[in-house]
């Protein structure tokens, strides 16, 4: 058996008592508190004479303050040194975790207030994970990942949600055509057709894959469940539908909504005000609630990834849609109204089919696709039906927030590096609120879209600021944006301390949450260098400036660890080429197969930023960086002698070692793009000639930065980053990535001293295996 933990040992709990007619998550709470203490739980008709452990409405709390428990979101905890006391909270997930911050995280000042009770109201009472990576999204299949464990630890931290919509298998069904790469934008925030059908859809999928993903999703919710988790759902729609259903019927095909230049098969949704599909949409949320009563919300993500909403300015291939919302000769201004209308529409109408089974079921847009829509979309919002950015002030897919190192980087809304908010953040709240519409900022806490494939990445200060900012903004529902990543590889990641601690503990500071959880991963001799390792990691992040798409969610797509980097990538034989390239987010005539400064049509990275974002990370990162390595290492050795203490040096070693070299492959992108193009714009040899020589330093340097990726995969010490149990695909690396680097290598080596070229007229290449007519 474990020991008890001090703090609980002192309590000497002997029995515990939870509702007979309990909810999952109390008797969850009251066995983990048995497991705790080494008590015995039992459920009761009634309160028991040892600590009871209940939610709020079953009213067995004997001296909690009534009027203080009238707002949402708080828990009671009343524990007397003979062992008798309650645990009681409103919503099931705080339960569990006061239970957990008994154990640790409680200050002493509260501790040494138990026996009369402590009321702590928590401080975003709404807060869910958000494109759960591990859990639900594109990091599902990643290896050494315990859907349990995760769960526990999202409750523990304070979230009140859990995203419950991730499909069974690694790879989406949808259909396609040879060399087609759209289908992979199919296997995050799967829709409806993903999980049932309706009476319009019978037939279309397999009723097997249909029943493996309903089948996951009622798994995952009774998981959030018993840790007192609301389950909920993050999906693109409306989704594209099978041509084959336009076949059938025709008057319900609504707008083109895939990008034209990644698909090679057009996808269209519905009409989405036709009166079948209105239908379709109610009894296709209704299923999904029958199998899961307690679904709590819906998070619409659109206008992207195969899915968006007609005559709407944002689909990719511009305004379109079916014949029943725009007719001919409108000014661009009706056409917005008009699609923002029905956008509020096909909202409510979700809502209310929702409501017949839960009432309070949230509909959540995420607004920043709608630049031209956004004000009539709002006007119709309200209650239930409400909208999420990573910033209030959005319009559009333009950010307001500049990098605050680097203040001619635009873009870091949402990121980790926008610690704080705007005033003017605080008067869009105020207006929302005004008309009855409460919105979710989102924010980052983990490693999705800023270090991909990275895990455990530690920033608590910046984390502690943004929630701080976010709390005195007045928002009460936030949302993280990939969840926490895979917190059962990542045992002593400070982060989660951070989100804890100022949910239900705002009074600590971040000094004292530092302090407090460094002591309990390697006591208090070791402790103030553990949280002075934080501080250097996290100030060597604040440094770190963007790299468009690289430095985001396009890390894994853009095959940025295992892609060769030479002067002339299709120097390399398009078979050798081949094992990276399968996996990309490549089509054969995009720019990116050949230039890193571009993807389809974007011009990602320019020679100007390409320079100085180089010379950003060898000034103002790499430093930092190999000064906090340098501390680990001499901790490491230090603590050999102690080795509970030195499992956590070397595992914040190793995360420091893959963020060092994460940012040297984005450096070598920068200094790609810096000197290929600088090489090919040159007039004069000598300058030609001076960038060969600046790249073919960068090459070496990649060269070692890989090799050093290979020793620290290859070690096992510590899981740095999520590769696939599954294997590769789009947006994650496979178990095999040590053998794709030793050919990453190879090729670097025998193509490094080809000429820059890069052959733009790439676009207009046929399909593999075709070729263009000629013509006289």
């Amino acid at each position: 058996m474990s020991p008890i933990p001090a703090p609980l040992a002192a309590l000497n709990v002997r029995t515990i008592t939870y509702p007979a007619r309990f909810q999952p998550v109390e008797k969850t709470a009251a066995e983990e508190l048995a497991r705790l203490t080494g008590a015995t739980a039992t459920a009761g008709n009634r309160p028991g004479r040892g600590v009871n452990v209940a939610l709020a409405p079953h009213d067995w709390a004997k001296s909690l303050p009534k009027s203080k428990a009238s707002r949402a979101g708080w828990m009671w905890l009343k524990l007397a040194d003979d062992g008798t006391g309650e645990i009681i909270a409103d919503h099931g997930a705080h339960l569990y975790a006061a239970v957990r911050l008994l154990a640790h995280g409680l200050p002493d000042a509260a501790r040494a207030k138990l026996d009369r009770g402590v009321f702590l109201p928590v401080t975003f009472p709404w807060h869910r994970p958000h494109w759960d990576a591990c859990l639900t999204q594109y990091w599902r299949t990643a290896r050494k990942f315990d859907p349990e464990r995760y769960v526990a630890s999202l409750a523990e931290a304070g979230f009140t949600h859990v995203e419950v919509n991730g499909l069974h298998p690694h790879t989406p069904m949808e259909d396609s055509v040879p060399f087609e790469f759209y289908p992979q934008f199919y296997t995050y925030c799967a829709g409806f057709n993903h999980f049932v059908d309706t009476p319009l859809t019978q037939g279309l999928w397999p009723t097997q894959y249909l029943e493996a993903n309903l089948n996951n999703l009622k798994r995952l919710a009774a998981l959030g469940r018993r840790y007192g988790l609301k389950p909920g759902v993050c999906m693109f729609e409306p989704r594209s539908m099978p041509e084959r259903l336009f076949q059938k019927y025709p008057t319900l095909r609504g707008a083109r909504v895939d990008h034209p230049f990644r698909s090679r098969l057009p996808r269209f949704c519905l009409a989405q005000d036709h009166p079948v599909t209105k239908q379709h949409y109610r009894a296709a949320l209704q299923a999904l609630l029958k199998a899961a009563p307690d679904l709590s919300y819906m998070s619409v993500w659109t206008n992207d990834s195969g899915a968006g909403f007609e005559h709407t300015g944002s689909l990719y291939v511009g305004r379109n849609g079916g014949p029943y919302m725009i007719r001919e000769w409108r000014s661009h201004e009706k056409i917005a109204q008009a699609a923002g209308e029905s956008i509020v529409r096909y909202l409510h109408n979700l809502r209310s089919a929702a409501a017949e089974i839960n009432p309070d079921f949230d509909v959540i847009l995420r607004i920043e696709p709608f630049k031209l829509e956004q004000d009539h979309i709002k006007a119709g919002m309200g209650g239930h039906v409400t909208w999420e950015a990573p910033t209030l002030l959005v319009r559009g897919y333009e950010m307001p927030y500049l990098h605050p190192r680097y203040p001619e980087f635009k873009g870091a809304a949402g990121t980790p590096q926008q610690a704080t908010l705007d005033d003017s953040e605080r008067r869009v709240l105020e207006d929302s609120l005004q008309k009855d519409t409460n919105p979710i900022l989102q924010y980052t806490a983990g490693t999705v879209a800023c270090f991909e494939p990275l895990l455990g990445i530690p920033y608590p200060r910046q984390l502690h600021q943004k929630l701080v900012s976010m709390r005195d903004t007045g928002l009460t529902r936030i949302s993280a944006l990939g969840g926490l990543g895979n917190t059962p590889q990542t045992p002593y990641w400070p982060n989660v301390d951070v989100l804890r601690a100022v949910q239900f503990t705002p009074e600590l500071s971040l000094d004292e949450i530092l302090a407090q959880a460094a002591r309990r991963y390697v006591g208090e001799k070791h402790a103030p260098a553990l949280v002075a390792a934080w501080n250097e990691f996290d100030e060597a992040i604040a440094w770190q400036p963007p790299v468009m798409l690289f430095s985001g969610f396009g890390f894994c797509w853009q095959r940025t660890f295992d892609r060769p980097y030479v002067p002339d990538i299709e120097a390399i034989p398009a078979k050798e080429r081949a094992y990276y390239e399968r996996f990309g987010c490549f089509q054969h005539n995009n720019p990116g197969m050949n230039d890193l400064g571009k993807d389809v049509l974007f011009d990602l990275i320019t020679r100007e930023h390409g320079t100085k974002a180089a010379g950003y990370f060898d000034r103002n990162v790499s430093p930092r960086v190999a000064k906090l390595i340098a501390r680990l290492e001499k901790l490491e050795a230090q603590t050999a002698a102690e080795p509970a203490a030195q499992a956590v040096f070397v595992d914040l070693l190793d995360r420091a070692r893959a963020f060092q070299i994460w940012c040297g492959s984005l450096r070598m992108v920068c200094l790609w793009v810096a000197h290929v193009y600088g090489y090919l714009e040159s007039k004069s040899a000598a300058d030609k000639k001076r960038h060969e020589k600046l790249l073919q330093a960068a090459i070496d340097a990649e060269l070692v930065n890989t090799e050093r990726l290979i020793a620290l995969l290859e070690s096992g010490r510590t899981e740095v980053m999520a590769l696939s149990a599954a294997g590769n695909n789009t947006f994650v690396y496979g178990e095999d990535l040590p053998d794709l680097l030793r050919e990453k290598i190879r090729l670097m080596k025998k193509y490094r001293h080809a000429k820059p070229r890069i052959d733009r007229d790439i676009l207009w290449r046929p399909a593999p295996g075709a070729t263009w007519p000629k013509f006289d």
